[in-house]
């Protein structure tokens, strides 16, 4: 089938080429208008239930962003200093799209809240028009994305520094920084990858064939993620994603029908060539594409908000590297013909894929001596996953930006000079069963709350609408509850819009402990599990809170994703291969890797080994990275496993010999595999340099995992175990055999 596809495509090739540009106009339409969402919220977690809860019951809060302004010679009560503060923000007071400014010096006396520890420091609260989350630290502000920069620009002064804070200037960072490392990314590596893939082939022309149609399903699947963010929050880490898997799949698959159809080349005419390279390569590459998107999919089966687009994404990319491996690529070749090996680097252009003796040496060496190969190596995959089982797993807060990015300093000098405006806070919604408001008894159950929250270690305040001042009796409170809200002082009218509701009452508990520390989440557990009894639906939010439950998510999805994975590509390797034991050894190798790579992470970015030399700080895992990093090494190690074999299964059934069979598929893919695993891995540890920590990590830990798989598994732990498992590599239960041979697709040897 795919060898007559070979032969239309050779007739076709200038329709073919033509209409796979179609995708590059459709991305250069999308990509300039896309909107890309940098949140990540699931909506069943109780910590997101209850923020949308607050956002229907309570008064709309406004979108807001801080301004710190600070001196190096004068006193925040400095007249010289106020002015100079008044002055800068004068801009602002006129624009419509600017509510209110609240300052220190609204009042007849200064906020002491609003004034630094050192007093040479002032903080301003920019509230604009249009609604914002209740709490808008885990999710995006509804402003539109473009307003915060245009106004902040608005501010300046040559007196005072002016820093920024707040999830609004946090955000506009963390994207324009994403968006960064991913245009920095691709400038470290397009030209390595060129430089690698000319040192492979020997040639310039075909060189340039796997990075062309790299970069055109890089831009097919960009065009689809701006289409996907058009209809659905997409993650904005979702183009950084694209792009790593999509340049790294599509120029390995590139890599795989290249090689072949110019070893075909120097044996049959150029249309038999391409027949015989489709027939071959490109049923190597369908069932790699097949295998790299069952793991991708898995991602889907999160269903976690819009880390689940990523999956989407990468799966669409992935789907256009196949698509363009067995369309755009042969049809450039069979215009190419011969001309694939023009300007080559020496006189003979080197063949990859061709027989190499080291090869077949070390092949042979790890066959003589399996189990002195096979425990040892195996030992020593598992003690490099051990830091794995110390991962503490956290969502990503401002040390995920570089350390000059002025919402950073911000919002650090915020916590050091002014640690009342940035409390840790674990909010507890109360969400009543009617719309009775607060009655008598639910103000003596609030009271016995609050008492209790105050009670608990950690905990340094509670405000409420009960919690308003310690000389207000609890009849007081309960008279102030059944009041028309009209007839309340303007503080208290606010307060009660702010904490209260007809079906909803709030209490925030203040802490020092830190946000991501267990002391936080202890206390937000005991919070759940042992309150006072309340005639209500009590929900715990906040950042730890959402901590506490996004880890939760992920621990009680992971085992079915996983298990989606490993269940379909043994599938798929069967399907390729016709054994039961093979795919389950490639199955357990491939844990094998992702455990070792896994414990790679924990080192380097939990521990902070390396931190100075690759610039991040050290911190917890972001829950899903050990989720989206094992559905995508899952499949991209299978892509090597599929490729080697493939070949050692054609060996197999034309000479009968297992260990013959094993040493000259090594022998023959071994530079094809080593070679494109660097490239791959160049990819990867390119997005390494990202400034993204999440980025970072994906990409190092990745890259760390190719090269294992690639070496210590392919040369040696495939070969030592098809050694002892000899002809058993191939068993299988006559009614599976059976199946497999009608379902089998034929191919030449590779």
């Amino acid at each position: 089938m795919l060898a007559s596809w070979g032969r239309v495509v050779h007739r076709l090739r200038w329709w073919l080429v033509a209409l796979s540009l179609l995708p590059l106009a459709l991305w250069l339409a999308v990509v300039p208008g896309e909107r890309l969402d940098e949140s990540v919220v699931p909506p069943e977690m109780e910590s997101v239930r209850a923020v949308r809860i607050l956002d229907e019951e309570l008064a709309p809060r406004p979108p807001s962003f801080g301004l710190i302004f600070s001196s190096a010679t004068l006193s925040a009560t400095d007249p010289r200093f106020v002015a100079e503060v008044r002055r800068a923000l004068v801009p602002l007071r006129g624009d419509p799209r600017v509510a209110r400014i609240r300052t220190p010096w609204d009042g007849p006396a200064p906020d002491p809240r609003s004034i630094s520890a050192d007093g040479r420091r002032a903080a301003v609260t920019v509230e604009l028009v249009g609604r914002a989350p209740a709490f808008a630290s885990m999710v995006v502000p509804s402003a539109p994305p473009e307003l915060y920069p245009t106004l902040r620009q608005r501010v300046r002064s040559d007196a005072l520094e002016i820093l920024p804070f707040g999830p609004m200037a946090v955000n506009h960072d963390f994207t324009d920084m994403v968006k960064d490392d991913l245009r920095r990314a691709e400038l470290v590596v397009l030209p390595l990858v060129l430089v690698f893939l000319v040192i492979v082939f020997g040639s310039v022309v075909a060189a340039t064939l796997p990075l062309a149609v790299g970069l055109l399903g890089v831009a097919a699947g960009m065009a689809v993620t701006g289409i996907l963010a058009r209809v659905m929050p997409v993650s904005a880490y979702a183009a950084n994603v694209v792009s790593m898997i999509g340049l790294g799949v599509a120029i390995d698959y590139s890599l795989f029908v290249v090689s072949r159809y110019r070893e075909e080349l120097a044996a049959h005419p150029p249309a038999q060539a391409l027949a015989r390279t489709l027939a071959t390569a490109g049923r190597t590459v369908v069932f790699s594409g097949m295998t790299v998107g069952i793991g991708l999919l898995g991602m889907i089966l999160l269903r976690m908000g819009s880390v689940s687009t990523i999956g989407i994404a990468s799966t669409v990319v992935v789907g256009f590297a196949v698509l363009y491996s067995l369309t755009l690529l042969p049809a450039l070749l069979a215009i190419l013909g011969p001309r694939v090996n023009a300007l080559p680097l020496w006189r003979r252009p080197a063949q990859a894929g061709g027989p190499s003796d080291i090869w077949h040496r070390l092949a042979a060496a790890a066959m003589a001596r399996p189990w002195h190969v096979l425990v040892p190596v195996a030992v020593i995959l598992v003690v490099l996953g051990l830091p794995f089982r110390h991962i503490h797993l956290g969502t990503p807060d401002i040390s995920t930006l570089p350390e000059n990015a002025e919402s950073r300093r911000g919002q650090e000098l915020l916590g050091h000079e002014f640690p009342q405006l940035e409390p840790n806070s674990i909010v507890i919604v109360l969400r009543y069963p009617d719309q009775a408001g607060l009655t008598a008894a639910r103000v003596d159950e609030l009271i016995a709350l609050s008492r209790w929250l105050r009670s608990q270690p950690g905990v340094t305040r509670v405000d409420s609408v009960v919690d308003l001042d310690p000389h207000i009796t609890r009849e007081q409170y309960q008279q102030m509850a059944s009041a028309p809200r009209e007839m309340l002082p303007p503080p208290l009218r606010e307060a009660f819009a702010r904490m209260a509701g007809p079906r909803v009452a709030v209490l925030v508990a203040q802490t020092p402990l830190a946000v991501d520390g267990q002391e936080a989440r202890a206390l937000v557990q005991t919070v759940r599990r042992h309150h006072p009894p309340v005639a209500a639906e009590l929900l715990v939010t906040g950042r730890t809170a959402y901590d506490v439950d996004f880890v939760s998510l992920v621990v009680r999805v992971a085992p079915g994703a996983v298990a989606f994975v490993l269940a379909a590509t043994y599938v798929a390797l069967f399907l390729l291969l016709g054994s039961v034991l093979l795919p389950l050894k490639a199955v357990v190798m491939n844990c094998l890797s992702v455990t070792a790579s896994y414990g790679a992470l924990v080192w380097i970015f939990q521990y902070g080994h390396f931190k100075d030399w690759l610039g991040f700080t050290p911190g917890p895992i972001e829950p899903v990275i050990p989720l989206i990093m094992f559905c995508v090494l899952f499949g991209l190690s299978m892509d090597y496993e599929v490729l080697l074999l493939s070949r050692t299964h054609e060996e197999f059934e034309r000479t009968h010999d297992n260990d013959r069979a094993v040493v000259a598929s090594l022998a023959a893919t071994g530079r094809l595999i080593t070679g494109a695993a660097l490239i791959m891995a160049t990819v990867f540890f390119g997005f390494g340099a990202a400034r993204a920590v999440m980025i970072k990590e994906m990409g190092i830990g990745m890259g760390i995992a190719i090269v294992m798989d690639a070496t210590v598994i392919r040369a040696l732990l495939v070969p030592a175990t098809m050694r002892l498992l000899g002809d058993w590599n191939w068993w299988a239960p006559g009614p599976l055999k059976r199946l497999w041979e009608r379902l089998r697709l034929p191919a030449h040897a590779l």
